[in-house]
């Protein structure tokens, strides 16, 4: 295990690039396997789930290597429907393999999702989606069967805009016999670069971004190149931690149009803020002001992802500022590691009441999933003195090497192995 060592009191300044998207690349890498032959996916960052990703396109019989930001793909070889379950038991969107693996073998064979412990995430939506499009569902104990003689389209309406179920259903869709209908469909950009991406490789879907996307079945599918979308929550990330160390940050490669909600909630905090093609300048010399009300909503509302990080800017501003979850319960454990720095929250229900400090303090603290130890770290970055963040395996799950990140905009931020690594190293 390894932990990050921060000395705060440092404002960010510098320009920093912002990597491909986590929660594209995944979905794009499993629809790789719907056409058979050699892919190259460029922009995908070299994170912990991405790796996991590539285990199982390799346990599926997939050719699959990462240089450099680019995936090399050949799905030719594929001859297995089952994802293993010691795999899928690392990440939740290994679920993103059931549409494109019925589409292709007419089978296919998974096991509950593992990832980050904040909350209920049933899979519900997925599998009725699924049924709809006419597969048959068999659950045991731990394993998730799913066949298909000839998936044919049909109108499906999500009870609730799930990134994850519309992902899947698209995916399964595109290779469905006719016309289907997604109806309360998650409208997040990573969905809309799934889109283009099977779009690219000859499917005919329209509609993402929007609540209603249309799918018109194709008999085949074929490889491509394609580049990823950045990501808006790593780049999220780098403006609120600019903002909360009263830094001066130039974020490279952004899509601004991603990051709407966010920029909204900073500018009322009194963060500067200007943006133009897919550069945003960050800048804030002042303290923060409060925020009445943020509430996290499917996009393009307040994304839950970026929760935790704000709440890290509040708990700096000049009064109280309200957030509230309404995504998932268990996203408030990085609460009362916050309060060990000096933070004053008090959580009721899903709203977390935010009276600001003068200062936060450096302290001990450990991640509990991934998007909290980003706060945490943001934490660090702001406050007096040292902290040190633990269990960081988390963090690496969606930013890639966060400490170089941040140390190219001048940041004190050491990544150490623990005592007991390094005694059972020899080192």
């Amino acid at each position: 295990m390894e932990k990050l060592v921060i000395e705060g009191g440092r404002p960010l300044s510098g320009t920093i690039r912002i990597h491909g998207a986590k929660n594209a690349a995944l979905p794009i890498l499993a629809a790789s396997m719907m056409a058979a032959g050699s892919h190259i996916i460029e922009n995908v960052p070299n994170l912990l789930d991405i790796s996991v990703m590539l285990d199982i396109l390799r346990s599926l019989g997939c050719r699959a290597v990462l240089d450099d930001g680019k995936v090399r793909l050949n799905t030719a070889t594929a001859h297995s429907y089952h994802v293993p379950e010691h795999l899928m038991s690392q990440m939740r969107s290994s679920i993103f393999f059931m549409g494109p693996l019925l589409a292709r073998f007419g089978k296919v064979q998974v096991h509950q999702p593992g990832g980050c412990a904040i909350g209920e995430r049933k899979i519900d939506l997925h599998l009725r989606g699924l049924t709809a499009l006419g597969a048959r569902i068999e659950e045991s104990a731990d394993t998730i069967t799913c066949e298909a003689d000839q998936l044919r389209g049909a109108d499906i309406v999500l009870d609730f805009p799930s990134v994850g179920a519309t992902e899947n259903i698209m995916m399964a869709a595109a290779m469905a016999k006719g016309t289907t209908t997604i109806s309360n469909a998650a409208r997040e950009p990573e969905i809309q670069d799934l889109q283009n991406y099977l779009n690219a490789m000859g499917a005919r879907i329209i509609g993402a971004g929007t609540d209603t996307i249309s799918i018109d079945g194709v008999d085949r599918l074929v490889p491509c190149s394609y580049e990823i979308i950045p990501d808006r929550i790593v780049a999220g990330t780098m403006m609120i931690a600019a903002a909360a160390t009263r830094g001066d940050v130039t974020l490279v490669n952004v899509n601004p149009s991603h990051l709407n909600s966010l920029t909204h909630a900073l500018r009322r905090a009194g963060v500067q803020i200007a943006a133009e093609n897919d550069i945003i300048h960050v800048s804030c010399h002042s303290r923060l002001k409060s925020v009445e009300r943020i509430v996290t909503s499917p996009y393009p509302s307040f994304p839950t992802d970026l929760q935790a990080q704000v709440m890290v800017l509040l708990s700096l501003a000049d009064s109280i500022s309200i957030v509230k979850e309404t995504i998932f319960e268990g996203r408030f454990k990085h609460v009362g590691e916050l309060t060990r720095m000096g933070a004053d929250i008090r959580v009721d229900l899903n709203s977390a009441f935010i009276r600001g400090v003068p200062r936060l303090y450096g302290a001990a603290v450990e991640a509990s999933d991934l998007r909290a130890g980003a706060a945490l770290v943001i934490a660090g970055l702001a406050a007096c003195g040292t902290t040190v963040v633990e269990q960081i395996h988390h963090i690496d799950r969606g930013y890639d090497r966060i400490e170089d990140m941040f140390r190219s905009l001048g940041a004190r931020i050491e990544r150490i192995a623990c005592a007991a690594d390094a005694s059972s190293s020899g080192t």
